[in-house]
């Protein structure tokens, strides 16, 4: 049998693994890659260099007549022109070329065969090739045979910078997508994530075209019934942690699409945080890092490669990936019933909003557009109090389309289906942070309970008279007198003028988006 080749994408070396199982990447990872070590539950431990995070300031996108009038041009999607994309898959192929080993992981992103697309990824280090094995869907030996020419190809050559000198470029570091070539070049960055979601956009700007919502958020399914819940929320709202629940079904913790049959992953894998991970708090995740799995820019012990999460010394942005499978509850194939429940999670360190709140489907819109949350105050200097975050569908850095789109596509799905939209606030209660306290786990874990057995559907409810939302005011388990967050409050003044800031910063942040929404969406946000 003839040795597979890569040379229809202008690569010369011969020396390639295809699709090599995760034992081979351990082996040649720890004999060409310096670093690279195991962990003591059997993980692999790599380091990304000096990126170890995204670099989202430099993404750029091909202006193309074919898709220009669909992209929404700005600061998320920076253009380039076709010459620049040129010279920089000719750079990255080049690099490509003078490695004596190449790794190419081919495999699919979608889990419903009506909709998936074949990627193949193309790169230099083990580390990079068995994270994409975990984070791709895993084809069968047959479909690998059959698999043929892909729908999207990555080239990654992140050891090699791009050239700061070529029209475009702001730094040594680019990660550029042609839509209509389905092809994206990684340069100057090794952060494994950014494959991730290159995939990730690339089905952000296919999916809406068919009329597909694709969605950053997590999915589980009721074991009983299959109909799905999906949980929206930014970073340290608690979106993979409830969703890691052994009693529903995990159908995937970062990004889904809704069709006109239900839900499915795009991934086949998780990429979940680790900083500070313990067994006690996150049992699934913590066993799930084993032989398989990849642990990023993690410290751990020489003498006994014990992992230290809490140590954050390289970054506190570790991470672990590891195939779906290894989750006990994890249903696969990862697909499952329309949601009957859609929640946005919000990390409110305000402390004004409440604990749980229905909303409209216009609410719904303008709160899914919005994509809040807020950071608690760090130790710079002068910074005393919380910071608003906002993020178009809770995934602005991925988006293609203007977050309307999306926005519009949800709240289709929402009628359609009488999904149920619940905002949740997983911060603060009492006062701001430093003031109050954070809103215990337990009782954010009651309310999802409540959600899911359909018990808060016909709860009483109080309209809060400055966000307009209906809070909810009874729930089991969860102390009634924190339900309306005013009640909490020792100060009411402080409370009022509080609420009337946070809305006046939901307002200032909608501007942007208004011209491109319905009245009723623009008219269903907070009184400023």
């Amino acid at each position: 049998m003839a040795s597979f080749q890569l040379d229809t994408h202008g690569i010369s070396v011969t020396n390639i693994a295809h699709n090599p199982a995760p034992s081979q990447l351990y082996e040649e990872a720890i004999r060409r890659d310096p670093g690279t070590s195991i962990s003591n539950t059997g993980a692999l431990i790599a380091y990304s260099g000096d990126k170890t995070g995204r670099s989202p300031k430099d993404k750029r996108v091909v202006r193309h007549p074919d898709s220009e009038a669909d992209v929404w041009w700005g600061s998320i999607n920076m253009e380039i022109d076709a010459s620049t994309f040129a010279i920089n898959r000719e750079r990255a192929i080049d690099y490509l070329n003078t490695r004596k080993r190449l790794y190419c992981i081919d495999g699919y992103a979608g889990w419903d065969p009506k909709y998936q697309i074949k990627v193949r990824v193309i790169c230099a280090r083990p580390y990079h090739a068995l994270f994409m094995h975990n984070m791709l869907i895993r084809p069968t030996r047959e479909q690998l045979a059959n698999f043929g020419e892909p729908d999207c190809v990555i080239y990654n050559a992140g050891a090699f910078p791009a050239n700061r000198h070529t029209a475009g470029m702001t730094s040594k570091t680019s990660i550029d997508l042609d839509l209509e070539n389905k092809e994206v070049v990684i340069l100057g960055t090794e952060y494994a994530g950014e494959m991730k979601k290159a995939v990730f956009t690339l089905m952000n700007y296919l999916m809406p075209k068919r009329g597909i919502l694709s969605m950053h958020c997590s999915a589980t399914a009721d074991r009983d019934t299959g109909r799905s819940s999906v949980l929206f929320g930014l970073s340290g709202t608690g979106k993979t942690t409830l969703s890691a629940d052994p009693r529903r079904l995990l159908i995937g913790d970062d990004e889904h699409c809704w069709t006109d049959s239900g839900i499915f992953n795009i991934e086949g894998g998780c990429y979940a945080k680790a900083v500070f991970l313990t067994r006690e708090a996150e049992p699934q995740i913590f066993d799930a890092l084993r032989f398989g799995a990849v642990l990023e820019n993690v410290v751990y012990d020489e003498a006994n490669h014990h992992v230290d999460f809490a140590k954050t010394t390289i970054t506190e942005n570790t991470r672990g990936s590891y195939p779906i499978e290894f989750i006990d509850n994890a249903k696969i194939p990862c697909v499952a019933d329309h949601p009957t429940d859609v929640i946005f999670l919000t990390c409110d360190a305000f402390g004004v909003l409440p604990p749980v709140s229905r909303l409209t489907p216009e609410q719904a819109e303008y709160h899914f557009i919005s994509g809040y949350t807020a950071k608690v105050a760090g130790t710079e200097v002068g910074v005393t109090e919380p910071q608003a975050t906002f993020s178009p569908c809770f995934g602005g850095p991925f988006l293609v389309w203007h977050p309307s789109k999306y926005a519009e596509l949800l709240s289709e799905k929402l009628c359609q289906h009488n999904t149920r939209v619940w905002l949740i606030n997983t911060g603060w209660s009492g006062g701001p942070h430093g003031v109050g306290s954070r809103i215990k786990l337990r009782y954010t874990r009651a309310i999802i309970d409540a959600i899911h057995s359909g018990t808060l559907a016909d709860a009483p409810t109080q309209q809060d008279p400055v966000f307009r939302i209906a809070v909810i005011t009874q729930c089991a388990e969860v102390p009634s007198e924190m339900l309306i967050p005013k009640n909490t409050w020792s100060d009411q003044a402080a409370f009022d003028a509080t609420a009337k800031k946070l809305a006046q910063l939901f307002t200032k942040n909608f501007a942007a988006y208004a011209d491109g929404v319905r009245e009723e969406v623009r008219g269903a946000g907070p009184v400023a």
